[in-house]
């Protein structure tokens, strides 16, 4: 019997390796929930890109991508003075160009507004969301609540990320998938990783965005292995970074939970009564709390502690499902199936809503 051969990771290969693919529109991202097909002619994004994509695999001419991106040098004098970049996405550049040097983030942030406008099939949540035990802590919050420095710091002790900027939930088959795309860190919070995990891969340094100075931090090989995995819901916690405040977890009732959920999520309108019925499933089945909190090591610690109580109240991941769980399961919309009509929450000049939080 033949065993099938595994394609190379980008962070296997030469740098040449990726930009060969990019300059013929040959390199797919697959996300889990959808799937980019990325091409450039900018040599920087190349190795940008294997910083913060290394354990995704390089694979080869695929059937099928969601959105199809160029990132490209800006026409006329601007290719040779302060050079530019442009998005464009299906003969479209609906963004101001980028300095030349910042082609990682235009790409990120870019790729995040397509995502908030198409992919009307799932309840985009503005959450990190992290998977143990097969079940998943959802961490809804506003931008400046310190949910991508929390969701980066769980990834980094063993929790396996799905998300850090859309927690994407199915309201068919009431799961979440995966959207593996690098957390999002700024300014602050850079320096918080590096000293609470020094053996953190971060990407590069961009100062002086639009957002401040920006890296990113790429997935676990786990995380990229399992990205197609469907996950149960387990708990919601709510963010909220207050320095040096003592730490505090609150409990929530349903009601504030589900609006939690409805508030910080991208096109809860746009779904209608299916949005209504994800977010009142997730509030109805999930216990939920409001976590302050100044330190990390502390806020981790709580979180462990409580996750033992989640396990033991949501059962065994394993176990039968409860009434109504996993409704329409094998029904669900295709992963990385996007759909128009999503509203999305660009800003209209290249930085769409999901650029990540402050913190």
């Amino acid at each position: 019997m033949t065993v099938p051969r595994l394609p190379p990771r980008l962070g296997e290969v030469e740098p040449s390796a990726i930009l060969a693919r990019l300059r013929s529109h040959r390199l797919w991202l697959d996300y889990g929930a959808t799937s980019v097909r990325l091409a450039s002619d900018s040599a920087a994004l190349a190795g940008q890109i294997q910083r913060v994509y290394a354990q995704f695999p390089l694979q080869d001419d695929e059937p099928w991508a969601d959105h199809h991106v160029r990132i490209v040098r800006a026409r006329g004098w601007r290719r040779f003075v302060r050079p530019q970049l442009e998005f464009e996405c299906d003969l479209q550049r609906p963004f101001a160009p980028f300095p030349a040097d910042t082609a990682l983030p235009l790409f990120e942030w870019g790729s995040n507004w397509l995502i908030g406008q198409r992919l009307a099939h799932l309840l985009l949540l503005h959450a990190g969301v992290l998977e143990r035990d097969g079940l998943a802590l959802v961490l809804p919050a506003v931008p400046g609540s310190g949910k991508s420095t929390l969701t980066a710091a769980l990834s980094l002790r063993g929790w396996r990320l799905l998300s850090d900027e859309f927690g994407a939930f199915c309201p068919t088959r009431r799961r979440f998938i995966a959207m593996l795309k690098p957390v999002a860190l700024k300014n602050e919070s850079i320096e918080l990783i590096r000293a609470f995990a020094p053996q953190a891969r971060l990407g590069p340094l961009f100062p002086k965005t639009r957002k401040g100075t920006v890296a990113h931090l790429g997935a676990e090989r786990e995380a990229v292995e399992r990205r197609h995995e469907w996950v149960r819901p387990g708990a919601v916690v709510m963010p909220r970074w207050v320095a040096d405040a003592p730490l505090t977890l609150t409990p929530q009732p349903a009601h504030l939970i589900f609006g939690a959920l409805a508030f910080n999520a991208f096109n809860y309108q746009d779904n209608g009564e299916r949005g209504f019925d994800a977010a009142s499933h997730l509030a109805r089945v999930c216990r939920g709390w409001q976590l302050s909190y100044s330190r990390l090591d502390d806020a981790i610690e709580h979180l462990e502690r409580l996750w033992q109580q989640v396990r033991e109240e949501r059962g065994d991941a394993d176990a039968g499902e409860g009434e109504g769980e996993g409704e329409g399961e094998g029904e669900g919309e295709g992963e990385g199936e996007g759909e128009g009509g999503g509203e999305g929450e660009g800003e209209g000049e290249g930085e769409g809503e999901g650029e990540g939080d402050e913190r």
